[in-house]
């Protein structure tokens, strides 16, 4: 399992809403400009996001995106199996797993089950509030006076 830019550039899409969070709509050259990600690519993924319902577009000159819920109710996990897929280390284990005719033969299959396991366990249990509590206290940790 590797994740891809498209990943990682979602996640901070989303954070970055809920850091800028005014009620407002959150245009994507504001985000593409304080995230230093090319516009193009943030329009791709924010439509990935949108079909799956975790922002909302609105159109006009004043149009933007918002989160669709408060950041509590996304997990790490979600984010990236929207973007990504599956985050399982191999394809015979998961929640989709593909079939494979040794899977009950299989000694290393206990290996990848317990690795995807503990995978889900983390991604599921960091939520966008976490990340932005985090980022809260990384910039109050370089506040000097």
């Amino acid at each position: 399992m590797r994740i891809s830019t498209r990943g990682r550039y979602a996640l901070k899409l989303m954070l970055d809403l809920a850091t800028y969070d005014n009620g407002e709509p959150i245009k994507i050259k504001d985000i593409a400009k304080r995230q230093n990600i090319s516009e193009k690519y943030l329009e791709q993924i924010v439509s990935v996001l949108n079909k799956a319902s975790f922002v909302k577009s609105i159109r006009g000159a004043r149009g933007g995106y918002l989160l669709y819920d408060v950041p509590q109710h996304y997990t790490v996990g979600q984010i990236l199996k929207v973007t990504e897929g599956s985050m399982s280390p191999v394809d015979c284990v998961g929640e989709n797993g593909s079939p494979c005719a040794n899977k009950d033969t299989c000694v290393s299959v206990r290996i990848w089950e317990k690795l995807d396991d503990a995978i889900n366990e983390v991604l599921e249990g960091i939520t966008l509030a976490d990340l932005l509590e985090w980022q809260n206290e990384l910039l109050v940790d370089q506040y000097v006076i």
